[in-house]
């Protein structure tokens, strides 16, 4: 099957996207994994179509964090949650929510790219179809103008029925991307999103998500300060389960309320 460009170009493709406000607020939020206590009374609202960054050393608890978001811990049955996560208003972890709807809200880029078992094509078309798209003009349509969206198109348009396992790294995590967006969700979450790859690749999937941010709002945990101040609106600062300070970035980094926060960026302990 030959699968034929849509007449829209990337430079004036729009995302079909219901436009509403949308607010992500956590409170009172602890996490625990067997006996010990990770996230200790995390309480923050997101601003929305924004990039919030998220910072602090290994083993904080920022990837735990970001996982409560989506549910993600809900099939390890040593993590125990508590408190509420409001999506719309919504608590995600009442017993009436619906776990399916709450990650279809939740695009996740992982650490390192994990295209499905399948080609090009398929990886895109896996989330529309199961979320029952079955014509086959749409679901080109949709492909191609994910493809698009993340710079992959004219890259891939000759061998989008080849295997994803043979696009490079970079090109697998924008993919990736493009298969979390494919599914219209309302948030982007990237989980160090960008530390496997190379410096080119990294630069290309950081100019996405400032350009994802006019859609979407895009929460990113990361190690590099670097990456932070380059792309970051906001930034939350967390340190031993807990959250230190918050602010804008610029405020952040150029005045630093808190002593902790100072030490951090100074490089005394990463």
């Amino acid at each position: 099957m030959t699968v034929k460009p849509v007449m829209e170009t990337e430079r004036t493709i729009k995302l079909k996207k219901v436009m509403r406000n949308h607010t992500l607020k956590i409170e009172n939020l602890d996490v625990f994994i067997e006996d010990q206590h990770i996230l200790k009374d995390i309480n923050l609202t997101i601003p929305e179509k924004s990039i919030t960054c998220i910072i602090g050393p290994s083993g904080c608890g920022k990837s735990t964090f970001l996982k409560t978001l989506n549910r993600m811990h809900d099939e390890t049955p040593e993590v125990k949650i508590n408190g509420r996560i409001f999506v719309n208003d919504e608590n995600i972890y009442d017993k009436s929510a619906n776990v399916i709807d709450t990650r279809k809200k939740m695009g996740l880029l992982a650490q390192r790219p994990c295209p499905l078992p399948m080609s090009i094509f398929d990886n895109v078309a896996y989330g529309p179809r199961i979320h029952g798209i079955k014509k086959r003009k749409k679901i080109n349509q949709t492909v191609i103008q994910y493809l698009q969206y993340v710079g992959l198109w004219d890259e891939v348009r000759g061998r989008v029925h080849s295997s994803a396992n043979r696009l490079s790294i970079g090109q697998q995590q924008r993919l990736c991307l493009a298969r979390g967006l494919a599914i219209e969700p309302e948030y982007i979450l990237g989980d160090e999103a960008t530390s496997a790859l190379d410096p080119l690749s990294t630069k290309i999937i950081e100019e996405l998500f400032v350009k994802l941010k006019e859609k979407y709002t895009v929460i990113l945990v990361t190690h590099t300060l670097r990456q932070a101040k380059r792309i970051a609106d906001n930034i939350v600062f967390m340190y031993m389960g807990q959250i230190i300070e918050t602010g804008s970035a610029e405020e952040f980094f150029s005045n630093p309320k808190q002593q902790l926060t100072k030490d951090y960026l100074s490089g005394s302990f990463s």
